[in-house]
């Protein structure tokens, strides 16, 4: 057992798997604010830190020193002394911080009198995007698509009409992902000269001949936008990386 200040972090031992509650309880009563526990990934027994009442914070890489030499990661447990451990939520709050956790984007489809779509040029990657984004904790798909549109491209818009929802497979570094496509309609002349571009991230908006989306945007979402384009009267519709499920 280590004591930092207030912050008492036990080793991951068979006398602490053994007595977790009882040592726990006998840091906070030394004064302790915070116990913490490193569980290697690869090991058993992590129903005793649920119960106990310890919340998973996090994955620490490369962390925990196996008997060979090697390091393997380690999650990253812990308990406040002022920690609810008693009560109706206590089981789904632990749970809650256990369970996967899916990155939502939301983004929508912009069409000019011409039938271009809207494309966004981002300064942090290649690939242009359509306006739209990553939904922030607890906030709804569409109120996020929205507060994306506004902050890209200026402008206040109602979305009441999805278009697809698509299951993204991991990529290039990102775990896998839930989005929700939604239909912007059609953006009139003075909506378009009223855009004001996000300063920083967005370097410039582009109207895009259906035909010539796929040279900008990454494989996937080429996939889907020329399914949505060619189908434009199509209920929402179920994808899977980038296509159509059943269809």
């Amino acid at each position: 057992m280590a004591l930092r200040a207030e912050v008492v972090r036990l080793d991951w031992s068979p006398e602490t798997q053994d007595r977790l509650g009882a040592l726990t309880s006998e840091a906070f009563a030394r004064g302790a604010r915070r116990v913490e526990v490193l569980v290697p990934v690869s090991a058993t027994g992590r129903h005793l830190v649920h119960r106990a009442g310890f919340r998973r914070e996090g994955l620490l890489r490369q962390v925990s020193a196996r008997p060979d030499g090697s390091y393997e990661d380690a999650h990253l447990y812990a308990r406040l002394v002022d920690d609810d451990v008693v009560g109706a939520g206590t089981f789904s709050t632990v749970m809650n911080a256990v369970l996967p956790k899916t990155r939502v984007i939301a983004h929508a489809v912009f069409r000019d009198d011409a039938g271009r779509v809207l494309l966004l040029e981002v300064s942090y990657k290649r690939d242009w995007e359509l306006p739209g984004g990553v939904v922030e904790p607890h906030e709804p798909p569409r109120v996020g698509c929205e507060r994306e549109v506004l902050e890209e491209i200026g402008l206040t818009v109602g979305l009441d009409r999805v278009l697809c929802f698509d299951w993204l497979p991991p990529y290039l570094g990102w775990d896998d992902a839930d989005e929700v496509i939604f239909d912007g309609g059609v953006l009139s002349g003075s909506q378009i000269d009223a855009m004001v571009l996000g300063e920083g991230e967005i370097v410039a908006a582009h109207w895009v001949d259906p035909g010539d989306v796929a040279a900008h945007v990454m494989p996937l979402a080429a996939r889907r936008l020329a399914w949505l384009l060619a189908h434009p009267d199509a209920p929402p519709t179920l994808f899977e990386d980038g296509a159509p499920v059943g269809l």
